[in-house]
């Protein structure tokens, strides 16, 4: 070791590489094969002071500044359009899961749906130079974002970005609406209500608003209707309940968000669940078997709509050059007191 080395060095916050370098007495470029590639270059009397001066300081890489000269950050992002969606939290937990086991670490930016947030968020990841994006979220600043992918692949998950030519993983809609008309229908519901959140311009709800005309059309026995929540929800639900019109009525709730608002509406309504009314929701929430039964619920696949994602990243970043490709993955019915027989 270096005799002269201050005493002050070893009092400092963090240690720097010159500081292991003086305390070992070697180069910073031997401190850098070390913590490198090529230990292997150094001689074994010079590896073991490093090794000892790393010790002694405590001294941990900045992994952030290596990665930026090597071209590389290990970093993926992730732009999420509301946090606090159960939805957005189950992808974001596949997502981390799978970045971690590849060697990423994961950025997440919450747009809270606000279109400003949105574009301090796409600056931000560019600063942090992110090798690869995933995006759930509006998409209004298709600018910026096709800019971004110009520079690292972009993987999109849940919501198209029209325009935006990219990967696409989610939920196959038309299936998850088709497998809860036939639930319904089957179980001898023939009035029903698709209850789902304001269209701000979602694919995936315009595609289950869609999805869900089209079938009823196809459907002659059934009747249905579309309804936002909001304000007036409670009014709207008395209103569908005390419509005369024949049939065992039912609600089917676009989203958990959806599905906890009818639910709560429901209640205060006074309705004695499920008898008065059936309902089917699409997401599976930890609360729905605390219900009066049951919820049955249509279960996403999120933690293999994260993964694919991942890997739909991973590989665009190892030199996939094809053509932009959508993977739809099937909900899965879990069936439970809210949809009783009515036959």
């Amino acid at each position: 070791m270096n005799d002269q080395t201050s005493p002050a060095l070893l009092q400092r916050g963090r240690a720097t590489i010159t500081e292991v370098a003086t305390l070992a007495g070697v180069s910073k470029a031997s401190v850098s094969r070390f913590i490198g590639t090529d230990r292997q270059l150094l001689a074994t009397a010079t590896a073991e002071r490093i090794e000892q001066a790393i010790a002694e300081l405590g001294y941990r890489p900045n992994q952030m500044a290596r990665g930026l000269k090597r071209g590389r950050t290990r970093l993926i992002g992730m732009l999420v359009a509301d946090i606090l969606n159960p939805y957005s939290v189950a992808i974001m937990h596949a997502v981390e899961t799978a970045c971690r086991r590849q060697g990423y670490s994961l950025v997440v930016c919450n747009t809270n749906r606000d279109d400003e947030q949105e574009r301090h968020h796409l600056d931000a990841l560019r600063s942090y130079n992110v090798e690869g994006l995933i995006v759930n979220t509006l998409g209004h600043h298709l600018g910026e974002l096709r800019e971004l992918h110009r520079d690292l692949p972009i993987v999109l998950v849940d919501r198209k970005v029209e325009a935006l030519h990219t990967d696409l993983v989610g939920l196959n809609n038309a299936d998850a609406v088709r497998q809860a008309l036939d639930h319904l229908q089957e179980r001898g519901y023939r009035n029903i209500l698709l209850v789902g959140e304001p269209h701000d311009g979602t694919s995936s709800r315009s595609e289950r608003v869609t999805a869900f005309n089209e079938q009823i059309i196809r459907r002659p026995p059934l009747r249905g209707r579309v309804l936002e929540t909001g304000p007036q929800l409670n009014d709207q639900l008395q209103a569908f309940l005390s419509d005369p019109k024949p049939g065992p009525k039912a609600l089917f709730c676009a989203n958990g968000i959806a599905t906890l608002a009818t639910t709560k509406a429901l209640c205060e309504l006074g309705v004695k669940l499920f008898d008065e009314v059936g309902l089917l929701a699409l997401d599976d929430l930890d609360w729905y078997p605390l219900v009066s039964g049951g919820i049955t619920a249509l279960a996403q696949p999120t933690h293999d709509i994260g993964v694919s994602a991942v890997e739909c990243l991973l590989g665009r970043l190892n030199g996939d050059t094809q053509p932009a490709r959508h993977y739809d993955f099937n909900a899965r019915l879990i069936v439970r007191g809210s949809t009783l027989p009515k036959h």
